[in-house]
């Protein structure tokens, strides 16, 4: 039975499909879904000028992000609650489904191949080997 679930979204297209997924699924209703979103952590080496401004505010950004799952939150028929957490994505994910006890992740799959895949790495695949439980991922076609 599918008690809690954790749902990893991100900024990109794919977090659309991820919750309409999700809605497709028969949850009983004394489920909980916990939807996250893994910032990365700051890049301490990249210099800024600092004569300015800086329009990626983190500030700015977390706000936004809060709002769309709040947004996605409300469309959810069960219980809910939100993550926003920084550090390694995969990591984080993984460390989040522990502490929930999570019965099943639902992540999307951007769908990368060959060099891009190689450089910058697939959090879904990391998850799918590390996890305890369960991954449903969501592909965007």
């Amino acid at each position: 039975m599918l008690k809690t679930i954790l749902v990893a979204l991100d900024s990109s297209g794919i977090a659309e499909r991820v919750i309409e997924t999700l809605n497709d699924l028969v949850l009983p209703k004394d489920s909980k879904v916990v939807l996250c979103h893994v910032f990365p952590p700051p890049d301490s080496e990249m210099e800024l000028p600092a004569d300015r401004p800086h329009s990626d505010s983190p500030a700015l950004s977390y706000l936004q992000i809060e709002k769309q799952l709040q947004s996605y939150q409300a469309q959810l028929p069960v219980a809910s609650e939100i993550e926003l957490v920084t550090g390694d994505p995969a990591e984080e994910i993984i460390r989040l489904a522990n502490i929930y006890k999570a019965d099943l992740i639902v992540i999307g799959s951007r769908g990368l191949t060959g060099m891009n895949r190689i450089v910058q790495g697939s959090v879904s695949s990391q998850v799918v080997e590390e996890a305890h439980c369960s991954v449903f991922v969501v592909k965007l076609n």
